[in-house]
């Protein structure tokens, strides 16, 4: 698998034209509901009632974010090409990580929508990922991605063996970053983000790919000794990880 960034790119812009033409259209349940006290107006409300029009960012964010709406699907739906176009230029930072952002699409239940929907949401994450792992300096760190696309699809498998097939220095470089980011939760075996779902099962994953597929591209890419150590050390259990002389003296 050899994606240079431009084919990427293309992609990528592919999807979210295939976002735009999927769900055009698209609206919330005419009784569509929300506190006015704590979401938001009347007025805001019914702009979501209105096929296509564009909404001020402080109101898709405030839509994106809210996990009571009475038919989450459709409000989805109604929000989404501007809600990934949002996401792909790094307007969007939840204030609780990019499990938030997960969340709002497993809310959303978009795997049980119609074929062409679903296919058009799996394509924009997929095209989302595979150009965020060729770029040198990415709107969002792979590391942070892979957070949302594991909690919108509840599986880690994809993500990882899409990233195990490019082995290029700017994947390389993306891993090493990542592995710097997670390796004090997961030799607390820890997952690093707060899981919807499957965390324990999560957690097994991520580990034992970093342990069987990092050390080599880390070497290569000329990570330093500590952090192979560490990632060395997520494949020691018990108290001959904590004994082992390169254990860097994470406390938890």
């Amino acid at each position: 698998m050899n994606l240079d960034q431009p084919r990427a790119r293309l992609r990528l812009d592919a999807a979210l034209d295939g976002l735009a033409v999927t769900f055009r259209g698209m609206t919330a349940r005419p009784d569509e509901y929300n506190c006015d006290c704590h979401w938001g107006s009347a007025e805001d409300l019914a702009q979501l009632k209105v096929a296509d029009a564009e909404l001020d960012f402080d109101l898709l964010q405030r839509t994106w974010q809210a996990t009571d709406w009475r038919d989450h699907p459709s409000v989805l739906r109604r929000i989404l090409p501007q809600f990934a176009s949002a996401l792909v230029s790094g307007r969007l930072e939840p204030l609780f990580g990019m499990e938030r952002v997960g969340l709002a699409f497993t809310l959303g239940n978009w795997r049980e929508w119609p074929a062409e929907q679903a296919a058009a949401v799996e394509e924009f994450l997929q095209a989302w990922w595979a150009y965020t792992l060729t770029d040198p300096d990415p709107t969002m760190p792979a590391h942070d991605l892979l957070v949302l696309t594991a909690e919108a699809t509840g599986t880690l498998s994809p993500w990882l063996d899409t990233w195990e097939s490019l082995s290029d220095p700017v994947a390389d470089g993306h891993l090493a970053e990542a592995a710097d980011h997670w390796e004090y939760d997961l030799l607390g075996d820890q997952l690093p983000w707060s899981a919807w779902e499957n965390e324990e099962e999560m957690r097994a994953e991520l580990t034992a790919w970093l342990v069987r597929h990092a050390p080599a591209r880390l070497r290569a890419h000329g990570a330093p000794e500590d952090l192979l150590h560490r990632i060395r050390l997520l494949g020691v259990t018990g108290p001959d990880r904590w004994e082992d002389p390169h254990w860097p003296g994470h406390r938890y």
